[in-house]
């Protein structure tokens, strides 16, 4: 059987303690992989790693660290179907899906960030009159710790990897012990592209263990997080009192505001994907759905109509729209949560059963569920489900759907739908979150910062954003004559 090893000083090498956990095919509940187990040791020796790596990689130029960059770039394009093949058999998500998006999303990173660094400038500020000129430096922090989540594999774990070895750091990485894989394939990329031993470590293991002795460690002095809030809250109680740099890209309960003047047709359709895209396994699903009145209940009969087409099955197969959820402990959650909706006297208008797969009947998957829901602080409409199950409810004023949107502890994203400029302007405004889309979803520009506010996380990335929380500014005053 396979086994995931840790990528340490440019080599791979097993968790020092010898344990492993077992790594599932979602699409058909098979155990086809050991992950490494690590502890506090393999961190530590990751550190001392990246540790020695620091001074030289920080000093290596701008281009020649650019160089590397693309070439990563480059090598993951090359290996498209590989790592597409490794991401949907590791997470559950449509091949399809893997190699449209994920992968090329991750080799764009490499790309994107790559060529930022070179355009990456300081400031300066003369004092006219007092003869003092003032310029700000962009230093590298040193060893930093990214931990990405399990829903985007590669894509997030090259997010945040790729903006922190181009400011020049060194790193220490964890991605998701449920969907290790292609950051463990990553590892060959890395060596074959020429990166240095030691720029960048690949730790497997449990959040108990090897993520939290990442967090802890008192010279690993920033962190980079995406995941849970809760987990979110746990990293910011132990790093917070160590004055450790954070970004915390956490939970979101997106709404997707649809008014009657919007385009119809294109707004349905994009609808059903903001919905349902890699199983609703996406931090910026929109999965509180609020309808203008006036065309709340035939968007409900064609909502459900286009939901019915979907087919679940086998991720391997061409037809697949959605393939199985990651694990067997997170579809029993939000199974739990399509039985808390009824609970609560919502209706079910589709879904909400798992499906058997012909040939991987024992795999993870489930119907899309479509829940009409009476009232917005229902729990269904206020926690985090994280699974192919959207709410659905009107509104009947402007202001009424802003209190809808608003009424989460999360603030993520937002969707509008509507050809009133005016109304964009002033919604856009008003809703709390980092980011408003309008008549489009997930249309991403790697140049904007990306992030949430209230309970969806500090900080944001992309773009100049990202290099700056992976640089420390330095100011210098020269006085001259």
């Amino acid at each position: 059987m396979k086994k995931i090893l840790n990528y340490i000083n440019g080599q791979y090498a097993p968790p020092i303690a010898d344990r492993w956990l077992d790594n599932y095919n979602p699409s058909n509940g098979e155990i086809y992989s050991q992950i490494a187990a690590s502890t506090e040791e393999d961190v530590s020796l990751a550190y001392e790693a990246a540790s020695a790596a620091f001074p030289a990689w920080s000093n290596t130029s701008i281009d020649d660290r650019s160089a590397i960059m693309l070439k990563i770039a480059s090598l993951i394009d090359d290996n498209l179907e590989r790592f597409a093949m490794a991401e949907s058999m590791d997470n559950g998500k449509p091949l399809s899906l893997a190699t449209a998006i994920d992968i090329p999303r991750a080799s764009s990173n490499f790309r994107f960030f790559g060529h930022a660094i070179t355009q990456f400038s300081s400031e300066a500020h003369e004092s006219v009159g007092l003869n003092t000129m003032n310029f700000t430096l962009r230093q590298p922090i040193g060893v930093v710790g990214c931990i990405s989540p399990w829903n985007l594999p590669l894509y997030l774990f090259s997010w945040k990897i790729a903006p922190a070895i181009a400011a020049g750091n060194t790193v220490v990485a964890k991605p998701s012990e449920v969907t290790p894989m292609t950051a463990y394939l990553l590892g060959e990329i890395c060596t074959e592209a020429g990166l240095p031993d030691g720029v960048l470590n690949i730790v497997h293991g449990l959040g108990p263990s090897a993520g939290q002795a990442i967090i802890a460690h008192p010279n690993i002095k920033a962190i980079s997080f995406t995941g849970g809030t809760k987990t979110g809250e746990h990293i910011a109680r132990t790093a917070a009192p160590m004055f450790k740099k954070l970004s915390l890209e956490l939970g979101g309960k997106n709404p997707n505001i649809i008014f009657a003047d919007c385009d119809y047709e294109k707004m349905l359709a994009v609808s059903v994907k903001s919905s349902f895209t890699n199983q609703g396994q996406i931090c910026l699903c929109g999965s509180r759905i609020f309808v203008e009145k006036s065309i709340f209940d035939r968007f409900k009969t064609d909502f459900v109509a286009k939901v019915k087409e979907l087919n679940v099955g086998n991720p391997f197969e061409a037809s697949t729209d959605i393939g199985a959820l990651v694990s067997k402990p997170h579809l029993e959650k939000v199974q739990s949560y399509i039985k808390i909706a009824e609970d609560e006297g919502a209706k079910i208008l589709f879904g909400g059963k798992t499906v058997k797969v012909p040939g991987s009947e024992h795999g993870y998957y489930l119907e899309p569920t479509v829940i009409e829901v009476y009232d917005d602080q229902c729990r269904v409409n206020q926690e985090e489900i994280f699974g192919p199950v959207v709410t659905l409810m009107p509104f009947e004023t402007e202001e009424q759907a802003v209190q809808y949107a608003n009424g989460v502890m999360y603030g993520l994203s937002s969707t509008l739908w509507t050809s009133d400029l005016n109304r964009t302007m002033r919604m856009s405004k008003k809703l709390e979150a980092g980011i408003v889309w309008v008549n489009t979803w997930m249309n991403r520009d790697l140049r904007t910062p990306f992030g949430g506010v209230k309970n969806s996380g500090v900080g944001r990335e992309g773009g100049f954003e990202a290099l700056r929380f992976f640089t420390e500014a330095k100011n210098v005053c020269i006085k001259y004559e």
